[in-house]
């Protein structure tokens, strides 16, 4: 039997199928990571005489606690160095609390630290020391790019301890681009490099604390990358190379910095040209921080005693 139409049935069924539509809109909305702010790159700085860097992280709008466990980020803008027989870079300096994380996008640098990790990392590798509780460590141009000279790009990272490994032995982590495990996105649209975490069940070579999650995207023009991660996650990119569209609305140019909001757990990002992407997602670290310098702590009593273990000598020895 058919069914019969009446002007009721022509009146209900449009509002009926409109609230469908728009409980699904809804539920796409919630899920999708809203974008809390996009940062320009302010003016940069030197770090010793080797490291010209923008500071996003803390910096304006962003100070640690926001982005536990990501308590800093200076990212070294593409530039061009000149030839010179005696290396730049930063001297002998101490760490405690944290772990720094050093990706290599132009240019070689070379690490020594006292507890006896060092090696070089060039295009493509990572470097990921853990200070925990304390070390010596010094960073230069290798040799033989600070002869030829030439483009220099880094991201250098702050990791957060939770307290209960502030005071750990420290290690080192020297990963090079071959190890790192690598996602191939479709139609040869690019891949998504894991150095620490997981993407779509390949997972990354750094061992971790706490979660975190540390990807590199590297699209050719027009692909897409989806990614998804805990909404409570404090979550951010930054655009390395080439621009982006972020889930089909905001566009993020080379050396900007996007910031998501604690909502929803799904992101998009779209390359408007070849583009180099840095992903950072990780679960919010909720302790008390205390920073001076370069230690980073949860109580000032404990900065005191990083000093004057510092100050004893207590760190070890690095010849400068």
């Amino acid at each position: 039997m058919g069914v019969k139409l009446t002007l009721l049935n022509l009146v209900q069924c449009p509002p009926v199928q409109s609230a469908v539509t728009l409980y699904r809109l809804k539920a796409d909305f919630m899920k999708t990571k809203h974008i809390e702010r996009v940062v320009a790159p302010g003016q940069p700085h030197m770090v010793g005489d080797g490291f010209r860097v923008h500071n996003f992280i803390p910096g304006i709008y962003l100070n640690m606690q926001r982005m536990n466990p990501f308590i800093m980020l200076d990212y070294g803008s593409k530039h061009y160095f000149a030839p010179t027989n005696q290396p730049k870079g930063v001297g002998v300096h101490p760490h405690r609390g944290f772990e720094t994380v050093t990706i290599a996008y132009k240019g070689k640098v070379a690490h020594h630290d006292s507890a006896g990790g060092g090696g070089v990392i060039g295009e493509g590798d990572v470097q990921w020391m853990t200070a925990a509780s304390g070390v010596l460590h010094k960073e230069y141009h290798e040799e033989n790019f600070s002869k030829t000279g030439g483009d220099f790009q880094m991201i250098q990272l702050w990791v957060n301890l939770p307290a209960k490994d502030k005071m750990s032995k420290p290690k080192y982590q020297g990963i090079s681009n071959a190890d790192i495990s690598k996602y191939n996105l479709t139609n040869g649209d690019g891949i998504v490099e894991v150095i620490a975490g997981e993407y779509k069940n390949v997972k990354g070579a750094a061992s971790t604390f706490t979660p975190v999650h540390l990807l590199n995207a590297k699209l050719k023009t027009n692909a897409s990358a989806d990614f998804s991660f805990p909404a409570n996650y404090n979550t951010a990119l930054l655009v390395v190379e080439g621009a982006i569209e972020v889930n089909g609305e905001t566009e993020v140019n080379t050396d900007h910095f996007l910031l998501f909001g604690n909502t929803g757990e799904d992101f998009t990002i779209k390359a408007s040209s070849d583009a180099v992407v840095l992903i950072l997602s990780g679960e919010p670290i909720q302790e008390p921080i205390a920073a001076h310098g370069p230690f980073v702590m949860n109580t000032h009593a404990e900065l005191v005693q990083a000093f004057d273990d510092y100050n004893n000598g207590k760190f070890g020895y690095l010849e400068d």
